[in-house]
C-alpha cells in the first residue's frame, strides 16, 4: 500500500478497541507522521470534533456507535464539518446498507471483514477525492422518502440541539441531560422546542421513533405512530 499525500489528523470512531487499533496500524504504515485521534462514542466524538474538526481530514464512522445509532451521526458529521469526508464502517456489510451510506453522503464504504489491502485502498481512493465501496452492482435507491424527509430535518438542527436529540434517544431525561452538557434545564427545554419544531413532531416518544428511521434495521414506520396517536 502506498499513500497518495500527507494527511495532518485523523479520526476513527468505533467502539470496539481492537478494530480501532486494527485501523490505527493501517493509517499508521500509509501516514506515519499523521495524527491519529480516537472516538469510543459519539459523545466523545462531538467533543473531538468540535476542539479539532478543522485541523481533521478523514473520519473512519462505525454505523453503531453507544449515543447515535445507525446514519444519524454521519448526517451530523456532514452537516457540520462538511470538510472532512466519511468513510463508514460497518459489520453490516449488505447492499441496503451500503447504499444507504453512500446515498446519505459518505464518501466511502469499508465492511469490518475487509483486509488490510482493501482499508490502505479505501483511504487512500477518499483522501485523493474519490468514492469507494465494495463491488455490490446496481441496484435500486434505499433511501425511503420518510427516511430523506427525517434526514433533511436533521440537518436543521443545531450542534448542540442535535446531542440533545441524540440524549433523548438514549432515554436520557432533562435534568440527566442537563448535567452531560452542563447546561441549565431551562436551555434543553428550550433545545426540545426546536428539535420537536424543526422534526415536526411533538413529543419526546416520537423524537425517539424519528432517529430510530436512520437506525442500521428502523424498528417502526414514523407515519403510522403518527396516524395511530
Amino acid at each position: 500500500m502506498q499513500s497518495l499525500t500527507s494527511v495532518e489528523q485523523v479520526i476513527i470512531a468505533d467502539d470496539h478497541p481492537l478494530f480501532r487499533m486494527a485501523l490505527k496500524n493501517t493509517i499508521e504504515r500509509l501516514f506515519p507522521e499523521t495524527n491519529i485521534r480516537e472516538a469510543e462514542d459519539f459523545n466523545s466524538l462531538a467533543e473531538l470534533l468540535q476542539a479539532e474538526g478543522q485541523r481533521s481530514q478523514l473520519l473512519l464512522l462505525d454505523l453503531q456507535m453507544p449515543g447515535c445509532e445507525g446514519f444519524s451521526a454521519l448526517i451530523y458529521v456532514l452537516t457540520h464539518f462538511s470538510h472532512i469526508p466519511v468513510v463508514v464502517v460497518s459489520a453490516h456489510s449488505e447492499p441496503e446498507i451500503i447504499r444507504r451510506s453512500m446515498d446519505h453522503g459518505a464518501a466511502g464504504f469499508l465492511p469490518k471483514s475487509a483486509d488490510l489491502n482493501d482499508m490502505g485502498e479505501a483511504i487512500n481512493t477518499v483522501l485523493a477525492g474519490g468514492l469507494w465501496q465494495p463491488d455490490i452492482g446496481d441496484g435500486p435507491q434505499t433511501i425511503s422518502d420518510q427516511e430523506q424527509s427525517i434526514a433533511d430535518s436533521l440537518s436543521k438542527l443545531t450542534q448542540q440541539q442535535f446531542r440533545v436529540a441524540s440524549m433523548v434517544y438514549q432515554g436520557l431525561l432533562n435534568k440527566q441531560i442537563a448535567a452531560e452538557l452542563n447546561i441549565t434545564e431551562a436551555t434543553v427545554k428550550a433545545h426540545m422546542t426546536e428539535i420537536f419544531k424543526k422534526l415536526g413532531v411533538n413529543s419526546r416518544t416520537q423524537v425517539v421513533l424519528a432517529l430510530g428511521q436512520l437506525a442500521v434495521k428502523p424498528p417502526v414506520n414514523l407515519e403510522e405512530y403518527r396516524i395511530s396517536h
